[in-house]
């Protein structure tokens, strides 16, 4: 049951783009909440090796490390374990790697049907015709710089018609992205299920941090606002485009802390 519940958590921050910033093993919990992220994050333009904690050089809990640091993590929950399995080492070391193993599985199962989600593609499509839709998007994105959440939601729009969003995210790849959607389209993705799998409004880390400096000087209004937005985040509401957007040219790379 941790093992499952902390593999559905890590495929739910991978399909919003969330970053934990420090997930050592003390950091995780049985119960498979997040704890303890202090320098955490969501993504921008998409980069599957962004990292925003200050510590975390060598990019060990980057956004595509995750589940295999997640992976690892359980890997060494249950070694400390394995004298309540079995009085019998090699029966403890055997039940215990079966666990483990399990992650790998449920995680993929958790990330596949969210992403299909994520594209509004039936359950019927093909799992090589979903990779290979998958396979080419994301580097797409990564190319253009796309806004992650974003390009999802635009993909929304383009579904129903409006493609003038997407088009702006992709700028210059625009031929190479009308080429991939023309391939999407022909499934017939729902627009309806990707609006309610692909938020509007995330805690933008330029939002975080603008509410983090007026909160020092005991201004909480942008903090109530950011909450607010982020509180029912598949609802489009008037009068909150800013929460849509992503960070401006001069936020520049965001670099996280511990304790914030």
């Amino acid at each position: 049951r941790v093992v499952s519940a902390q593999a559905k958590l890590v495929a739910q921050w991978m399909l919003v783009g969330f970053v934990h910033g420090v997930m050592n093993t003390d950091n995780m919990t049985i119960s498979g909440e997040t704890i303890d992220y202090g320098p955490c994050a969501f993504l921008d333009a998409f980069d599957p090796d962004a990292v925003f904690s200050s510590i975390d050089i060598q990019g060990r809990y980057s956004f595509r490390n995750q589940p295999h640091a997640a992976g690892w993590n359980l890997a060494r929950f249950a070694e400390t374990l394995l004298p309540l399995f079995a009085d019998d080492e090699d029966t403890a070391v055997a039940w215990a790697e079966q666990a483990v193993s399990g992650f790998g599985p449920v995680y993929q199962e958790a990330w596949v049907s969210g992403m299909r989600s994520k594209l509004g593609l039936p359950g019927d499509v093909a799992p090589d015709t979903f990779e290979r839709l998958l396979g080419e998007l994301l580097p797409l994105m990564q190319r253009s710089g796309a806004d992650y959440t974003s390009t999802f939601r635009a993909l929304g729009a383009y579904a129903r018609g409006n493609r003038a969003p997407a088009l702006d995210i992709f700028g210059e790849a625009g031929p190479a992205f009308r080429t991939w959607a023309q391939a999407w389209l022909a499934l017939s993705p729902n627009a309806s299920a990707m609006d309610a799998a692909n938020p509007v409004y995330i805690p933008r880390n330029h939002l975080v941090e603008e509410a983090l400096e007026a909160a020092l000087d005991d201004e909480l209004e942008p903090t109530r606002r950011l909450l607010a937005a982020v509180t029912a985040p598949f609802d489009e509401r008037p009068g909150l485009d800013r929460y849509a957007t992503g960070a401006p040219q001069d936020f520049g790379d965001y670099v996280t802390f511990c304790g914030t």
